[in-house]
């Protein structure tokens, strides 16, 4: 077996590092480790500590000290001249860093607590993050979103130093995809591959990029490993299982004797040309000869950005730092499918006159959710129905219907009125989230602070996105009375299905003469205090989906306006009205 080992390309540095340590020195740090301060990760750290345990970041053997992050800033290298693009650092809250000195130890752990490392510390240093946002992205505008999440990061400080695993994060999905650089190169040698070319996929693989990949490596001569990019994936969330189905779902259209597929916890940067480096980097430790730089949807325009960014950063002038990573970069082309050919072609090998075609990411997406045709030269028929578990249809998604409106305003009526109408049409699962009902058994404990009023909030809005997410509806009949939390809680739900917000707008002095709980008389006589509309703000919606003022329509017609507009939006099919 090491002699065919030896024929893959070998390992950055010339070693594959392996940073786990024995069961005697595991039991050891567990014993130890209850004096340890602890740090939970976030899911960019868990990305990073298994790629140094595993050694899919060798030759580093550990988070980057302060020599060497200024290092990779300034010189794309480590302090020992090493070619290195991305810096490797663990951040650390203050509170934290003022239990550590050189010498005590750190524990690492997963979300749940349960312990994957231990840091011995050498270093503690304050990262530049105004600096690496300039390196990295050539900005450090807050619009700029990887700058925003770098710049978000609260932590003042990096910790530096000997680094042992006990365990790589833990994952309970597919797990004969989660193959680990040594794992993956001894199964190519129990393949007899030497020549392997990697697609670092982040997005499901339809036609073009089936037909592209394996023309190159027919060209080459190569076998093929289909990588897909999972480090900043939500493994709990719906549309990770379907991304990883859509690709099991398209490899027996590839041959079983030359390609395979694994899964990369790679936590992506999104830094251009340094990232091109640090993939290819990752890519020759699990054992590959060959990437495919791009190939990935933009959501923007047609463009496949391989091709893209060889132009961009000028790659062939950058021989040095192609020469210092070991492996080939092969750009994906810009691509088009031309209509009169049944065929996809380069943008410039396309005749003056054929008609040519293109879809984005956004365009498939919302053909998904509308019903619309899709085209038969975009993709398969396996990886569209996976796709559609993903994007239904609008009357098959979640929905979250959000009432907002003061105290009195008929918010509830219209709620339980139109649960009842919901539940009559049947085919849905819906839930009622009531403001009074939801402080019962939620929210027992809060007052009615701005702050405790805004966290019951955020609470319903949490709830109804679990609801939306499994396919349900949710309505939510809260006051709700502040922009910034009503945003916040459309901004958790819409990613996972619909969001139909309702302002009842009736008038205050309409609520007032209804007062049937006595609140606002209460509210005047300063026996109850912060009360909304009296002597707290109500801040009115800018762009609510519907508005309603129930001052002179009965409850009935209320909801039917809601019932329309909901069927006009495609949540509800008109046969059910």
């Amino acid at each position: 077996m090491s002699n065919i080992i030896d024929k893959l390309i070998t390992p950055y540095g010339g070693d594959l590092v392996n940073l786990h340590v024995d069961q005697k020195r595991a039991e050891a740090l567990c014993r130890e480790a209850i004096h340890f301060p602890s740090l939970d990760l976030n899911q960019r750290q868990l990305s990073d500590l298994e790629l140094l345990l595993n050694g899919g970041f060798s030759p580093l053997r550990g988070f980057m000290n302060q020599a060497d992050y200024n290092s990779v800033l300034n010189n794309m290298s480590l302090a020992d001249g090493t070619f290195w693009p991305i810096p490797i650092t663990l951040d650390i809250p203050d509170s934290v860093a003022q239990q550590l000195t050189p010498g005590s130890c750190l524990a690492l752990r997963d979300p749940e607590g349960f312990m994957l490392a231990v840091i011995t510390v050498e270093e503690l240093w304050q990262p530049d993050r105004r600096m690496e946002a300039h390196v990295l992205f050539s900005s450090d505008d807050p619009a700029h979103p990887a700058v925003a999440q770098l710049l978000q990061q609260k932590s003042q400080y990096a910790v530096t130093g000997h680094l042992e695993g006990l365990s790589l994060p833990l994952r309970h999905d597919f797990p004969t995809l989660h193959l680990t650089p040594e794992e993956l190169r001894k199964s190519f040698a129990q393949r007899g591959w030497h020549r392997i070319i990697a697609f670092q996929a982040h997005q499901p693989l339809h036609r073009l990029q089936h037909e592209i990949t394996l023309r190159y490596a027919m060209a080459r001569k190569a076998n093929l490993l289909i990588h897909p990019v999972i480090g900043n994936a939500k493994s709990d969330h719906p549309n990770y299982f379907t991304l990883i189905r859509c690709y099991q779902a398209i490899m027996p259209r590839f041959s079983s004797t030359t390609t395979a597929l694994s899964l990369l916890p790679l936590y992506p940067r999104g830094s251009g040309l340094r990232e091109v480096f640090w993939k290819a980097i990752v890519q020759r430790n699990y054992g590959c000869s060959h990437l495919i730089v791009g190939g990935e949807y933009k959501d923007n325009n047609d463009a496949r950005r391989g091709i893209d960014l060889f132009h961009e950063y000028n790659l062939p002038a950058n021989e040095a730092k192609r020469n210092a990573v070991g492996i080939e970069l092969i750009p994906f082309p810009r691509m088009v499918y031309v209509e009169e050919r049944a065929q996809y072609l380069p943008v410039e090998e396309v005749p003056e006159s054929a008609l040519s075609a293109s879809l984005t990411d956004i365009e498939l997406k919302r053909r998904m959710t509308e019903g619309l045709k899709i085209p038969e030269w975009l993709s398969y028929p396996e990886v569209l129905n996976e796709l559609r578990i993903a994007y239904p249809t609008r009357d098959k998604q979640g929905l979250t219907i959000f009432f907002t409106g003061l105290s009195g305003a008929g918010k509830s009526t219209l709620a339980k009125v139109l649960m009842t109408k919901l539940l009559e049409m049947g085919g849905r699962q819906v839930t009622l989230l009531d403001g009074d009902i939801m402080r019962k058994h939620l929210s027992s404990e809060l007052g009615f602070s701005r702050e405790h009023r805004d966290l019951n909030v955020r609470r319903i809005g949490y709830v109804a996105s679990e609801i939306t997410k499994n396919h349900g509806i949710a309505i939510c009949a809260p006051i709700a009375p502040y922009d910034a939390t009503r945003r916040d809680v459309r901004l958790m739900i819409e990613p996972l299905g619909g969001f139909f917000e309702v302002h009842v707008a009736t008038p205050l002095h309409v609520c007032e003469g209804r007062d049937r709980k006595g609140l606002y008389a209460k509210a005047r006589a300063g026996i109850v205090k912060e009360f909304t509309g009296i002597s707290d703000p109500y801040e009115t919606p800018e762009n609510p989906e519907l508005v309603i003022d129930t001052t002179n329509i009965n409850v009935e017609e209320a909801v039917h306006q809601i019932l329309l507009k909901l069927e006009r939006e495609g949540y509800l099919h008109s046969s059910r009205l």
